[in-house]
């Protein structure tokens, strides 16, 4: 087992970067053996949440369109019957006098123009606004992802190296069964030696099954990330490159909460509350609009000819409706917005502290599993080595089975240490990366 090749192989999956969105077409199909660009690419055009995220979007956009539309003209048509049971009459010039006929009809045709409109004057200034909140939602989502497929990816070829090891920890034991089972057989030994060749056989057998049954599992949880059928069978790959140096990451800088999407959109949301806080102070403010209609209207004692004559009215004005006293209303609503600007303030500073602790513990994991990798690394070279002299010395007798079977139990045991660490190693490198602020979805 090159365990060095495997360590330069995952630490080039660490870098995230050139990642094609291709959410609009999507259902683009996944390559045999992908690797973890082709895995990121493929997330990002079908995961369920980022397609939602995309919707969102366009709900976003129809929100807007529904708000500005106000500034259009808004016409209307509307039509009326009257039939007058009792004819109201006047008493005009000594005489009592029919104000109107049997029949009565009318359509009218009315457009009005907003001209100054508090709500509609909100709708214009937060479009901006909400295409930006929507973006950011997107992109929250689109930073989980890759980092939810990276380690994913991370842990399905870690569990694909343990079977390797176990499985050649599997073929020493066979080999160690069967030397014991001869010496046994013609009488060099007692069976002690043969039973626990036997046990320790039966032991790595279970766990080769164990570990399957979790890469199984490992498989279906990516399949869910990345929205692929779970009876779709789907291929890994990773092309084995001396990249060492990709494992490592400047732990020194300092976070910038800027850089974190979080930040960025209780920014937005901040924006969004001083522009409500603008939007009842406009209040104040009149509706002025205008308006023009034309009526047609019919009148006749005789239904069958209603429509025979018009008698059309038009006007044309404006509508001014000013708002003098709402019972302190108003008042109330500008200071309940900025206590609102205020809880916002109170969560991007709580947030600040958060993103500091989030990078100390990132960082420290990080730096901690940067030693552990190291010295598991050292020591597979160094179990490797006690284990092959062993293995000498006890085919020539010198040392004892149990000699052999501790040196076979620790090489195995440094060689899954030095994956788990790799897998932390990497996991915690993403952490860092997201604690930064540095995750590129570009």
């Amino acid at each position: 087992m090159k365990f060095r090749q495997i360590a330069f192989s995952l630490a080039a999956m660490t870098t995230i970067y050139h990642v094609s969105y291709a959410q609009q077409t999507g259902n683009e199909t996944l390559p045999a053996k992908a690797n973890l660009q082709q895995l990121i690419d493929y997330a990002l055009s079908n995961k369920i949440s980022l397609k939602q995220a995309a919707i969102d979007e366009e709900i976003g956009e129809k929100d807007i369109d529904i708000a500005l539309s106000g500034w259009l003209p808004q016409v209307n048509a509307n039509g009326s019957y009257n039939y007058n049971v009792k004819v109201p009459t006047s008493f005009i010039g000594g005489q009592n006098i029919a104000l109107g006929q049997k029949n009565a009809s009318a359509l009218t045709l009315q457009a009005d123009q907003q001209i100054l409109n508090p709500a509609l004057m909100q709708a214009s200034k937060a479009a901006t606004l909400i295409r930006q909140s929507n973006k950011q939602n997107t992109e929250s989502q689109k930073i989980n992802t890759v980092v939810e497929v990276s380690k994913a990816y991370y842990d399905i070829l870690t569990s694909e190296e343990q079977i390797k090891i176990v499985r050649e920890n599997i073929a020493r034991l066979q080999k160690q069964y069967n030397d014991a089972k001869v010496r046994y057989e013609v009488g060099m030994v007692d069976k002690t030696d043969f039973k626990r060749a036997q046990i320790a056989l039966s032991n790595a057998n279970a766990d080769e099954k164990r570990t399957i049954e979790l890469r199984r599992y490992k498989y279906d949880y990516l399949k869910n990330l990345i929205a692929v059928d779970h009876k779709v069978d789907i291929t890994l790959s990773f092309e084995n490159a001396n990249m060492e140096n990709q494992i490592l990451i400047d732990t020194t800088s300092s976070a910038s909460v800027t850089n974190r999407i979080e930040f960025q959109q209780l920014e937005t949301s901040k924006k969004m509350q001083e522009l409500e806080t603008q939007y009842y102070k406009w209040t104040y403010l009149p509706n002025v609009s205008a308006f023009y209609n034309y009526a047609f209207n019919y009148r006749n004692n005789k239904f069958k000819d209603l429509y025979n004559d018009n008698f059309p009215s038009s006007v044309a004005g404006l509508s001014v409706s000013i708002p003098i006293f709402q019972g302190f209303k108003r008042k109330h609503q500008i200071n309940q917005s900025k206590l609102r600007e205020s809880r916002i303030d109170l969560s991007m500073e709580d947030l600040k502290n958060q993103v500091n602790t989030e990078y100390a513990l990132a960082t420290a994991s990080y730096n901690a599993n940067l030693i552990d990798w190291k010295t598991s690394r050292d020591n597979v070279d160094l179990s490797k080595e006690v284990y092959d002299t062993i293995k000498l010395q006890y085919d020539e007798g010198i040392k004892t089975y149990l000699d052999l079977m501790t040196a076979e139990t620790d090489l195995k045991t440094s060689q899954l240490n030095y994956l788990n660490a790799l897998y932390a190693l990497l996991s915690s490198k993403l952490d860092v990366q997201k604690a930064l602020g540095t995750v590129d979805t570009k």
